[in-house]
This record gives structure tokens, C-alpha cells and sequence, in this order.
């Protein structure tokens, strides 16, 4: 346990301790918002329909947008576009607010909820490509590099229990209102405290970089151009992945509030929810335990195995006493699927599209809720929540699917494709 901190203690150091601490509170808001804007809009408006067209409409600009923002930071660097992406959101956030507030129609709340969805500064994923960033310019090794994904991953866990539990919190002492004013102010800032530390500048800006490219070229060649950086195709089967794990998430949430509520006691589910949170943050921070010879292709089929083994018996629970423990024992597997899937994404893809590719995998894990929230939500009012369950059990089966048949892959310098079981750590980017 001594090493696992000293090595934590040297991520730490990477970035110094007020980066986590703000990255924390930035990337709050990104799990206060769903749930918030559904208790704002049922209550002010009465409809619960209209709640879930309001919480649609923003996971589905947080899907749509979350890449184009990664995809913007590659190219103009971390700190514009983070600066502007966050006190966009605020003003949406406090805009939906505002309109819910004044009792504005379905459509004008879904248009304001659907900006405040593509506005996320998706903190998360960029504090990953920023603190990978650092680890390589230090020249760290691979164990150093998954122990920092270690941390952002349990930096998520935390924010997505400690998050819904404010919201939760606020709408019992106040008002839903009180939670997305909070969530605004966090965005503006602590988003801005992101932007601004002096980390930022750390990630070098693609556009930079290829027009130095295209300077030296045009030096010995006119006619040269600099090489588009392409997307290795491993590196789809890996945000499939994601999107399936969100699916997990919102299959399980969806039979866990059908339980609680066919057993009289609706106030248990977001309790059971935290706790498979809590757990997974714990089994996160535990991946630094994890010997370095076992290798991210290893560690990823065995946690797309625990997730189908330790899913199955959610068909099986039938009360409290049941389905704590079996959530809380699920809980294990889901970070260090999580995990290691950023860790490859991050060995397989090109340095100029790392921020693109991180958001990219957390969009889908948003989207893969999403749409099975709709989906399971029916299926466990029709069928009961044996039929949520089972989607998240399909959901996890897929997840081994992909994990045992699709190879691991890296693109070599020259374009080639090579088949590399083992990922090895490629050259510090600079």
C-alpha cells in the first residue's frame, strides 16, 4: 500500500495538487445537470414527459458536441476553448433555469437543454489528455501513465455520486433551482480555473504543430503537405465499448428505481446507486495495484468477463437485503473497464487527436445511458425490473464480445497497422 501512494503521490506531482481539486469541481456540473434539469422541469412544469424530453435533449447535445470540443482543444489548445465552453454552459444552464422558472413550453426548455448539453467543457476528458501529456513529457512509465488514469477515472466515479446526491440533496431542503444555479457557478468558475492553470499549455495545439510541419516541407518540397493523422480501426470497438457501458449505467438505473418502488421504498435508489459508485471509485484507485506485466488487452478482457459474470445476478435480486450487496459487488468491475479502455484508447490513437478521442469515449458512455434509459425505463414498466436487468446483462455480454474479438492494434510511424498484443509504451510525445 506504501508503493500505491508513493505513486499516487508522483501523479500528484505531475500536475501539483490544485489541478485535481479543480477539475473535481469542473467536471461536477456534468453530473448535476441531468438529473437537476429533470426535477426543475417536472416540478415547475407538472409533466413529467416534458422533464424527459428537457434531460434527452441535453444528453443528446452532450453526445453530439462532447467530440467537437475535444476535436476543437486538439487543434486550438485546451485553454480558449475551455474558456469559452464554460462560460457558454453557465449562461445556458442559468438559461434553462430561468425558462423553466418562468414556465416557458416544452420546445424552448428542450432548444435551451440541448445547448447546455453541446456546452459541456467536458473537463473530464481533457484533464485525462492533459495529465497524460505531462506524465509523457517527465518520460514516465506505463505504470505511472494507468495509475493517472487511475485517479481521473476516480475523479469521475465521485463526481457522478457526489453530484446527483447535491441535486438530490437541494431539491428536498430548496428547490431543484438551487442545485443548477450551483452547477452554473462551478462551470464558470472552476471551469475557468481549469482553463487557466498553468498546465494548459502543456498540450502543444495541433494546429501549431502542423503548420511548423508545413513550414519545414514547404523549406524542400512546395508541393508537400503535412500527413492527416488517421484513426486506427481498434480504436471504434474500444467507443463501442463505451457506449455499452453506458447502457450498463442506465439499464441498471432504470431496474433499481422499479425494484425500490415495487418494494415501497423509491428513496433507496439513488442510495443503491451511490454505493455501486463508491465501490467502483474504490476498485479505481485500486488499479494501481495491478502488476505492470499484465498487460491492457489482459486487463480488459478481465474486466469485460467480471462485468457479464458480476451482472448476471441482478436477474436474481428480488429485495434490498439482495440487491445492495449484488450492486455494491458489480461496483468492482465497472472502473478498471472504464480505465483500461481510456488507457488503450490513449496507446492507440494519434497524439493530435487525444483530447477528440477522450471526449469521444465519455459521450458515448453519455449517449449509451441515454438511449437505455428510454428503452429499459419501458421494458421495466411493462415487464418489471428483471427485464432492465437483463439489458444491462446483453450489454455486458457485447462488452466481452468485443473485448475477445476484435485485436489490439497501433499505428507505426509510417502508417502501417501492427498487430501488438502487448501495447508497449511508444516514444515520449513532445
Amino acid at each position: 500500500m506504501t508503493a500505491v501512494m508513493a505513486t499516487y503521490r508522483r501523479v500528484l506531482a505531475l500536475s501539483g495538487p490544485m489541478l485535481p481539486v479543480v477539475s473535481f469541481l469542473g467536471r461536477l456540473p456534468t453530473a448535476m445537470c441531468q438529473l437537476g434539469s429533470l426535477l426543475l422541469v417536472a416540478r415547475t412544469s407538472g409533466s413529467l414527459a416534458t422533464a424527459g424530453l428537457v434531460g434527452g435533449a441535453l444528453a443528446a447535445g452532450q453526445t453530439v458536441g462532447g467530440p467537437l470540443l475535444g476535436r476543437l482543444a486538439d487543434r486550438y489548445g485546451q485553454r480558449p476553448v475551455v474558456l469559452v465552453a464554460c462560460w457558454f454552459d453557465a449562461l445556458a444552464v442559468a438559461a434553462l433555469v430561468a425558462a423553466a422558472l418562468a414556465g416557458a413550453g416544452a420546445l424552448p426548455l428542450a432548444l435551451t437543454g440541448l445547448l447546455a448539453g453541446a456546452g459541456v467543457p467536458q473537463i473530464g476528458p481533457l484533464a485525462r489528455t492533459r495529465l497524460v501529456a505531462l506524465a509523457r513529457r517527465a518520460r514516465a512509465d506505463d505504470r505511472l501513465i494507468n495509475t493517472a488514469l487511475s485517479l481521473e477515472g476516480t475523479l469521475d466515479e465521485m463526481s457522478f455520486v457526489l453530484g446527483p446526491a447535491l441535486v438530490g440533496l437541494s431539491a428536498t431542503v430548496a428547490h431543484p433551482a438551487v442545485a443548477l444555479a450551483l452547477a452554473a457557478l462551478l462551470l464558470a468558475v472552476c471551469g475557468s480555473a481549469f482553463a487557466l492553470h498553468p498546465t494548459a499549455v502543456v498540450v502543444r495545439p495541433a494546429a501549431v504543430a502542423v503548420r511548423t510541419t508545413a513550414v519545414v516541407r514547404q523549406a524542400t518540397d512546395v508541393r508537400a503537405r503535412p500527413p492527416r493523422a488517421r484513426m486506427p480501426r481498434a480504436v471504434h470497438g474500444l467507443r463501442v465499448s463505451m457506449a455499452l457501458q453506458g447502457v450498463i449505467f442506465g439499464a441498471c438505473q432504470s431496474g433499481i428505481t422499479a425494484l425500490t418502488e415495487r418494494l415501497h421504498q423509491p428513496a433507496q435508489a439513488g442510495l443503491v446507486y451511490a454505493a455501486m459508485g463508491v465501490m467502483s471509485a474504490v476498485a479505481g484507485l485500486s488499479l494501481a495495484l495491478v502488476p505492470a506485466r499484465i498487460t491492457l488487452p489482459t486487463r480488459r478482457r478481465s474486466a469485460a468477463a467480471a462485468l457479464l459474470v458480476l451482472s448476471v445476478p441482478l436477474l436474481f435480486a428480488r429485495s434490498l437485503g439482495t440487491l445492495y450487496p449484488v450492486v455494491v459487488v458489480l461496483g468492482v468491475a465497472i472502473a478498471p473497464h472504464l480505465i483500461t479502455v481510456f488507457g488503450l484508447t490513449e496507446r492507440l490513437v494519434p497524439a493530435g487527436r487525444l483530447a477528440e478521442s477522450m471526449a469521444f469515449l465519455t459521450s458515448a458512455v453519455v449517449g449509451g445511458q441515454a438511449l437505455s434509459l428510454a428503452a429499459s425505463g419501458r421494458l421495466a414498466e411493462a415487464y418489471g425490473p428483471f427485464a432492465a436487468f437483463a439489458v444491462a446483462v446483453g450489454a455486458a455480454a457485447a462488452i466481452l464480445a468485443l473485448a475477445l474479438g476484435i485485436p489490439a492494434r497501433r499505428r507505426e510511424a509510417d502508417g502501417t497497422v501492427k498487430t501488438d498484443p502487448r501495447l508497449p509504451c511508444p516514444a515520449p510525445r513532445r
